[in-house]
C-alpha cells in the first residue's frame, strides 16, 4: 500500500529527472576530469545515450535501477500498489533497452550500460571500461 497521499505520489514522480540524474553526474564528473570529452543526450542517436563518443561510435547509458529493471525477477514482487501499471511499464523499459543495444550495435555502436548502483560504488572503474572502449576504437 501506498504511504503517500495522491498528491505527495504526484509531485514525487514530477520530480523524477530523465536527464542530468546524480548517477549521469558522478560518471561525466569523472570523465570531464579525466580531461575525456563527449556529447550528452545526443537525440539523433536512437535511444538518446547519457553519453556518447560519435566519432568513435560508443554509446553510454546510466540505467536506475527501478525504471530499468534491476535483478527484475526477483524485484517485481516487491511493488505492492497499481501493479498494473508499473509491472507492464517497467518491462517495456526492458524490451525498450535490448531493442536500443541491438540496433545500436547493428549500426556498429559499442554499448555501454551502467547500474546507478555500479555507478556509485566505483565510477573510476566504470570510467576505466569507457576509456577502454574508447581505445579499441583508435
Amino acid at each position: 500500500m501506498d504511504t503517500h497521499t495522491a498528491e505527495q505520489r504526484h509531485k514525487n514522480m514530477q520530480a523524477v529527472k530523465s536527464k542530468d540524474t546524480a548517477i549521469e553526474l558522478l560518471l561525466r564528473k569523472e570523465l570531464w576530469s579525466r580531461g575525456i570529452r563527449y556529447r550528452k543526450n545526443v537525440k539523433s542517436i536512437i535511444g538518446k545515450p547519457d553519453i556518447a563518443f560519435i566519432k568513435k561510435k560508443v554509446a553510454v547509458f546510466c540505467d536506475s535501477e527501478f525504471w530499468h529493471g534491476f535483478d527484475w525477477e526477483h524485484k517485481k514482487s516487491d511493488i505492492k500498489s497499481n501493479r498494473d501499471f508499473w509491472i507492464p511499464k517497467i518491462e517495456k523499459n526492458i524490451a525498450r533497452d535490448k531493442e536500443v543495444n541491438d540496433a545500436l550495435a547493428a549500426d556498429g555502436w559499442i554499448v555501454l550500460r551502467f547500474w546507478g548502483q555500479q555507478i556509485k560504488k566505483d565510477v573510476k572503474a566504470c570510467a576505466d571500461l569507457i576509456v577502454a572502449a574508447l581505445k579499441e576504437r583508435n
